[in-house]
C-alpha cells in the first residue's frame, strides 16, 4: 500500500512543470496567463512584418528585407536573394506589392500577397504566402512560397 501512495505523489510533480509552461512572471513578479496572443495583435504584426519585407523589395533593400525574417532563413536569404530569382535581385524591378489576406494557419499567421515584378517592359504579378510566427517577443517571417489564399468573403448585412 505504501508503494502505491509513493508513486501516486510522483506523477503529479513529474507533470508540474507542463502545467507550468504556458505561464510566466510579469515585471513586477506575478504570474502571468498563458502566453497567448490576440487574432487581432498577431494578425497586425503579420501584416507590419510583410508590408515591411514587401517595401525592402521595392526600395532594392536586402538588410531591411533580411530583418524580417527569423534566423532559420536568414542563411537561406543570403545566399539567395541577389540572386538570379532572387527576391532582391538587380535586374528584378516591383512595381506593386499588396496583401490580400491574413488568416491563421497551422505554423502561424499565412499572409496572402500579389507582388508585380517587371523586367525591363515585361511585368508578371504572382501571389506570394508569407508565415509569420512569433520567436520570442518578437514577430519574424518563417516561410515565403509561391500561393496563396483568396480574400476572405466580405460579410453580407
Amino acid at each position: 500500500m505504501g508503494r502505491r501512495l509513493r508513486t501516486a505523489g510522483v506523477v503529479p510533480l513529474a507533470l508540474l512543470p507542463f502545467a507550468l509552461l504556458g505561464c510566466g512572471q510579469n515585471g513586477d513578479g506575478e504570474a502571468d496567463g498563458p502566453t497567448r496572443v490576440p487574432a487581432q495583435e498577431a494578425a497586425a504584426k503579420a501584416r507590419e512584418r510583410v508590408q515591411a519585407y514587401l517595401d525592402a523589395m521595392a526600395a532594392k533593400d536586402p538588410a531591411a528585407g533580411r530583418n524580417q525574417l527569423c534566423a532559420t532563413m536568414q542563411e537561406g536569404f543570403d545566399a539567395a536573394a541577389t540572386g538570379p530569382n532572387g527576391d532582391f535581385a538587380d535586374h528584378f524591378q516591383v512595381p506593386g506589392a499588396t496583401i490580400t489576406d491574413i488568416r491563421t494557419g497551422a505554423r502561424g499567421q499565412e499572409v496572402s500577397t500579389s507582388v508585380t515584378v517587371s523586367v525591363g517592359s515585361k511585368k508578371v504579378t504572382r501571389p506570394l504566402l508569407f508565415t509569420v510566427t512569433r520567436d520570442g517577443a518578437d514577430w519574424c517571417i518563417a516561410g515565403e512560397e509561391p500561393g496563396g489564399h483568396s480574400p476572405a468573403p466580405s460579410p453580407t448585412p
